[in-house]
């Protein structure tokens, strides 16, 4: 390790959080966790393999290209791969044994060219229906009467029937009961059209902890598995946040009454102050948005000040320290903490935004 800073993350949190989430679902449902954007910044391969260990029965990623790098790894659970893949990519799908989603016929005629007509193993599909998020996913009947021919061939395995919830982390329900209405009504075009799904899914953590109820035979979860999830709307739980973030004072200077710091001045001293140097910056993606937020330093919070640069950040201390001493900037301290929650709030954005923007620069540790 070369830097002073550096990402912890707890495999011991993310086995644990997964088995606690496994123990509140229906046994019938299966559990699938979503370990895409590199397991959520916390590293996907190791994320994989402790979800596995807590009782996960099936995994998810967004892109092809991560699917592949678990299977290179030595992953042997089934792989969701969320955003559809390019059609001349289906025989790659095919040999790995990802599933891949659907969302249109049009898919299906690109694809028909490229798969080897020897060979015999089957694509495993889920099929993706928007029901109000707006993002991917067919709307219509008309969409889905397309789309059944293809699903017929002999060689597609409709393996899930899946949507996604809009407003899941809301109080206010009444968008979410519209969409899980619109799904069961597109489920019984599933049915009523004799395509059987093996799965039938639409919770994502916020909803699956919120309404177990909603589990069907599949939840899909990701950003609980970290220890993210709206505990204000969630009752009889407790998931234990997997990163935390360290680093160390390089500098500590006084500032006089007057003087400035930071890009354009940003930040004048009011009285004379200790300032410390902290070696992470947007670079590192710790962005602008979270200047003003707070770090600790001996147990004790000390204020992001002046813009943020590119590679460093400076402090506001309550007195002068040793150079190499401590910083946490998520995490526990002495009888303080910094959430990521915290940070979240601050930035106007959600914990996993934060964690998934924390760049290669940032070593990943890893601790049972």
């Amino acid at each position: 390790m070369y830097r002073d800073t550096r990402a912890k993350v707890s495999l011991g949190a993310i086995r644990e959080n997964t088995a606690e989430i496994r123990r509140l679902m229906p046994e019938s449902a299966k559990l699938m966790a979503v370990v895409k954007a590199d397991g959520y910044g916390h590293g996907s391969v190791a994320s994989a393999r402790a979800a596995a260990q807590g009782g996960a029965d099936h995994l998810a990623v967004a892109y092809l290209e991560e699917a592949l790098l678990l299977r290179s790894k030595g992953i042997e659970l089934p792989i969701l791969i969320l955003a559809p893949i390019h059609p001349s990519e289906v025989m790659l799908a095919i040999r790995h044994q990802l599933m891949v989603t659907v969302t249109h016929a049009e898919w299906f005629r690109q694809m028909a060219p490229y798969r080897e007509p020897l060979c015999k193993d089957n694509l495993r599909v889920h099929v993706k229906v928007d029901t109000g998020l707006g993002r991917i996913g067919l709307r219509t009947k008309e969409e889905w009467d397309e789309l059944v021919p293809w699903l017929q061939w002999d060689f597609i395995d409709v393996d899930g029937f899946y949507t996604h919830f809009a407003t899941s982390a809301r109080e206010d329900t009444a968008f979410l009961r519209t969409q899980l209405a619109k799904f069961l009504e597109m489920k019984e075009w599933s049915r009523t059209s004799g395509i059987e799904a093996r799965h039938y899914h639409c919770a994502g953590s916020n909803a699956a902890l919120r309404f177990p109820e909603l589990a069907m035979d599949m939840v899909r979860i990701g950003a609980a598995l970290f220890g993210f999830y709206p505990e204000q709307l969630v009752s009889g739980i407790h998931l234990r946040p997997a990163l935390s973030l360290y680093s160390r004072l390089i500098q500590v200077k006084q500032l006089r009454k007057g003087e400035c710091i930071g890009y354009d001045n940003s930040y004048v001293a009011e009285e004379d102050e200790w300032i410390g140097t902290v070696p992470i910056g947007y670079g590192d993606g710790w962005s602008q948005s979270l200047q003003n937020t707070e770090m600790l330093v001996e147990g004790r919070r000390a204020q992001v000040v002046g813009k943020i640069c590119m590679d460093q950040l400076m402090i506001r201390l309550d007195r002068s320290y040793e150079a190499g001493t401590e910083v946490v900037l998520i995490g526990s301290q002495r009888e303080e903490r910094v959430a990521i929650t915290e940070l979240a709030l601050h930035a106007g954005t959600v914990s996993q935004e934060i964690s998934t923007s924390l760049s290669s620069r940032v070593e990943r540790i890893y601790k049972e």
